[in-house]
């Protein structure tokens, strides 16, 4: 388990940097909403954009992408309906994932995709 938090930890600098260079706006990185948290909380365009980081070894089967399923959705909806409360918010909320693929110890391959989902009635 502690490689694989290592692994996360590393995926979020990561995907700090990429956001950083994009000219995102870092709001919040690791905010906590119900013991659960959102990897990070950014504006961009007039967006608030809520992203969750996916960190894998090049081996595993899984696309990182596909681990963001429904429940982790309805989850980061909910934290983002809380956070968009909070802090009175009145910008359009966004919904982004990025995957860090590490090839081996220094080379990675990132994705970063807009409006991974979104949210639907039933979340």
């Amino acid at each position: 388990m502690a490689i694989q938090q290592d692994l996360g930890k590393k995926g979020e600098q990561i995907a700090l940097d990429h956001l950083t260079e994009k000219d995102y706006k870092i709001l919040e990185h690791n905010w906590y909403f119900r013991k659960k948290e959102i990897d990070i909380i950014a504006e961009k365009d007039d967006f608030l954009v809520i992203i969750e980081v996916k960190s894998r070894s090049v081996g595993f089967q899984e696309n990182p992408r596909d681990a963001v399923n429904m429940k982790k959705q309805r989850f980061l909806i909910q934290a983002a309906n809380a956070y968009v409360n909070k802090y009175n918010i009145d910008l359009e909320v966004r919904f982004d994932i990025i995957t860090v693929v590490f090839l081996n110890d220094q080379e990675y391959e990132i994705e970063h995709i807009d409006d991974a989902f979104y949210p639907t009635l039933r979340h």
